[in-house]
């Protein structure tokens, strides 16, 4: 007896061993920006640099080059933007990368926030001539509210910007973070000749590779008398006297403050040209936090545990528009997956078994036989998994709902061609449970046309485009004058109460809840100075144990 029990101590320490050792070389962030700060640029640059792949491409491409990665839905490669968030996994020397890539504009910010739920860390990405920008700040808000560590990637230096000293001063006046510069340039715009490494004064020179190639580098240390020769003394002087700056009047890096989102390592570069990605791909991955626990009914869930959990944060049909697929992006948060294992829906309490999980890269897909903490897989979603959703084995685990943002564009969605209602049903519901967008619907039963909701109105146009050319129903819009939504805490029960409500139209969600809509927020605390014993919330309750209606 004593012989077995110590071999099934060997057993469990070599497999918590095991276990340590996959979740430690996993390393999962998010980028965000603002628009055309070149967030699509860098990843694809990240990509290239982590041998993903062989030529990187521009976001408008042009004649024989490649078309971006990240980018592979064929509106986004239309528009030149990032619609929808994109998982793209690969090796970099020792580490298994899970980049998930986010959309920059402000009308997809509710897809941003949901993704940033899955994510361990976050690069934000800062235009050297524009600083910070609207969005941006939105999204650090985001971050610091989850309390996700920022690195901080000021991008463009190879053209005209600000002082890089201004730009650091700006971060800590505006955001409430302490900059520390894990890098300092030497030079900018037409002058940008590399950077120089503060942690060892390593200098790294670029010089331009060919388009879309990685770009040519060499390195030296701070006294090498080759440098000199290699760099004007002006820009060089410059840089190292900045640096002392520095030294004297700045913080000193300290991780706990990093990964508790206090500080932000700084770097400096130029995705176009490729210059400071590698150097900051190579302490990014040394600096960054490594897959952490997740909360579930106010406890830590260790990333260690034998037991498998996850965590459902997207949805998205038609990925691959020849087979209709409909695909669940899971964050596995503890434990190890494999491949057909069985595993159980907290919402619901089935038992279900995981076959064909897909490590995904943007668009592409390929089957995957185990995962761990950090990483993102793809499931099969045949519409039993809905955003928030939490998977496990072992004791009940239920991570907490990722709600949806109050929408602020509504519009009756009209479908005029009565011979495409099943596909038009079929559409409208694959892209509400993927969270492109929220539908309502009226509470007068003869009134089937759904209402979509947005936070912009880009959104709605992406559920258009996407229902004409994924679905083949062609629609149109009818707006409605409201711009305020507020969900009734309390459901039914208490309108019923109430009676007759004015200046404000009822409606029921896709969960079957009142919904009340204002033209304006005078007419929203015209509600609450008359009823005030209604209670009302800017954001969509999170649902659990029931399924949506089917409208």
């Amino acid at each position: 007896m004593a012989s077995t029990t110590v071999t099934s101590e060997f057993t469990l320490e070599k497999e918590r061993k095991e276990l340590l050792e996959a979740v430690q070389c996993r390393l999962n962030f998010a980028i965000i920006s603002h628009p055309d700060a070149g967030k699509t640029t860098l990843t694809e640059k990240l990509l290239l640099y982590g041998g993903a792949i062989q030529q990187a491409g521009a976001v408008k491409a042009r004649g024989e080059q490649r078309k971006v990665t990240s980018d592979w839905m064929e509106l986004e490669k239309q528009r030149g933007i990032s619609i929808t968030s994109t998982v793209l996994q690969f090796d970099y020397s020792s580490s298994k990368i899970n980049l998930l890539d986010t959309p920059g504009h402000q009308d997809f910010s509710e897809d941003t926030y949901r993704t940033l739920s899955a994510a361990d860390n976050a690069v934000m990405l800062e235009d050297a001539a524009k600083g910070l920008e609207p969005q941006t700040r939105k999204l650090f808000e985001v971050c610091r509210m989850r309390k996700i560590p920022i690195f901080t990637f000021i991008n463009k230096m190879d053209r005209p910007g600000r002082e890089p000293l201004e730009l650091l001063d700006e971060i800590e006046s505006e955001l409430g973070l302490i900059p520390w510069a894990v890098n300092w340039p030497i030079g900018s715009g037409d002058e940008f000749r590399g950077v120089i490494d503060r942690r060892d004064r390593s200098v790294t020179l670029f010089e331009k590779g060919e388009r879309g190639r990685q770009a040519e580098e060499s390195h030296l240390q701070e006294g090498d008398p080759e440098l000199s020769k290699r760099v004007e003394l002006r820009l060089l002087n410059k840089a190292l006297e900045e640096l002392d700056l520095l030294e004297i009047a700045g913080a000193e890096l300290n991780m706990d403050l990093v990964h508790s989102g206090e500080i932000t390592p700084v770097f400096f570069g130029s995705a176009m040209t490729n210059f400071g990605v590698r150097s900051f791909l190579d302490a990014f991955l040394e600096l960054a936090q490594k897959p952490m626990g997740r909360i579930s009914s106010g406890e830590l869930v260790d990333p260690l545990s034998s037991e498998f959990s996850g965590f459902i944060f997207k949805l998205q049909a038609n990925m691959d528009p020849r087979h209709r697929d409909r695909v669940a992006f899971m964050r596995i948060c503890s434990g190890r997956f494999e491949k057909n294992m069985s595993v159980r829906h907290a919402r619901t309490g089935k038992l279900i078994r995981l076959s064909r999980p897909q490590k995904l890269f943007g668009q592409e897909r390929e089957v995957v036989d185990e995962a761990y903490a950090g990483d993102v897989i793809g499931l099969n979603n045949p519409g039993m998994f809905a955003i928030g959703d939490t998977l496990y084995t072992g004791s009940k685990i239920e991570y907490e709902g990722i709600p949806c943002f109050s929408p602020e564009i509504f519009s009756h969605l009209r479908n005029p061609n009565p011979s495409t209602f099943k596909s038009f049903n079929k559409g409208v519901n694959e892209l509400r449970e993927e969270g492109a967008v929220q539908v309502l619907y009226d509470t007068d039963p003869s009134k089937r046309d759904p209402i979509l909701a947005a936070v912009g109105q880009l959104q709605i146009e992406v559920v258009q485009y996407r229902l004409e050319h994924e679905y083949g129903v062609q629609t149109y819009l009818e707006p409605l004058g409201y711009t305020v939504a507020r969900w009734v805490i309390g459901g039914w029960s208490i309108l019923e109460k109430t009676g007759r409500i004015f200046n404000c139209k009822t409606v029921r969600d896709s969960w079957g809840r009142p919904v009340l809509l204002f033209k304006n927020e005078w007419n929203l605390n015209q509600l609450k100075e008359e009823h005030p014993e209604i209670e009302i919330c800017s954001v969509a309750p999170v649902v659990s144990g029931l399924d949506p209606i089917r409208s």
